[in-house]
């Protein structure tokens, strides 16, 4: 079932993604070489607690930790890993999750640690402009293919990168995850069509190879996470956004200079 939300609870999604949006302009001076990426998860999770809310991964599923940090080749679900120490060069994903006063929020950044190369430099704009592509889409009247083929289109048929398939965004509230699904690739014209007050995320994840993925079984802390099969580099970003009259508003922005349209 799709939940449409009014606008005062939109609103309050906008709260938990200021949250969500606070960690991750944290995070921005926090990485760095050297770091430990249990680090990242101390961080996240004293901010959100700080201000009100709570890490809503952390439970879920069995989940033990607030923060989902995965690092060059892993494509999605790694976790805080003690001991692990960033490295110059490295990108690392941080996807979360937060919950205030009831509202759910979820958004993913990716991470420059020191100087990285051309290569991964481009992956991270070309991943960062592929979800600015499928936002542009999230109007009253398309549908969700509009979005998926928008990504699609911009990651394989002009930047030549893999666009992750198995992995997909989501409706969300009043849970982290709703229907409907929400892909990072499509055809035009087909799919559900949005209406206003629909909340979904959208997250493409982008490879610099080919865009498939297999598990990776971490028998130390007994938990399987994806990588890229040829094992090349992956990026990811991810905002909350609700569908509006108005246009798409994004509910997790970090800048309000970059994303004004957008609010």
């Amino acid at each position: 079932m799709i939940t449409l939300k009014s606008e005062r609870e939109i609103k309050k999604m906008a709260e938990s993604g200021a949250v969500l949006a606070g960690v991750h302009k944290g995070l921005q001076k926090l990485i760095k070489p050297g770091l430990d990426t249990w680090e990242i998860e101390e961080f996240a999770d004293k901010y959100i607690t700080d201000h009100g809310a709570t890490p809503s991964e952390k439970g879920f599923d069995g989940y033990k930790f607030g923060t989902c940090i995965s690092i060059n080749d892993e494509v999605a679900h790694g976790i805080p890993r003690k001991g692990l120490k960033l490295k110059s060069g490295d990108i690392v994903k941080v996807d979360m999750c937060v919950n205030k006063d009831g509202f759910e929020s979820d958004s993913c950044w990716t991470y420059a640690v020191g100087k990285i190369s051309p290569e991964a430099q481009k992956l991270m704009d070309v991943t960062k402009e592929a979800l600015y592509k499928g936002i542009d889409q999230a109007q009253v009247g398309n549908r969700l293919g509009d979005i998926g083929y928008a990504i699609e289109h911009y990651v394989e048929d002009e930047n030549h990168m893999g666009d992750v398939r198995e992995l997909i965004g989501h409706g969300i509230q009043p849970t982290i995850h709703e229907e409907p699904a929400v892909p990072a690739y499509g055809e035009k014209g087909r799919g559900l069509r949005l209406r206003p007050g629909m909340t979904i995320t959208i997250e493409p994840m982008v490879t610099l190879g080919d865009w498939r993925i297999k598990d990776r079984f971490d028998d130390k802390d007994d938990w399987t996470y994806y990588v890229t099969e040829d094992g090349s580099l992956s990026a990811q970003y991810e905002h909350t956004l609700a569908i509006t009259e108005d246009g798409p508003k994004i509910l997790t922005s970090q800048d309000p200079k970059e994303d004004e349209k957008y609010l």
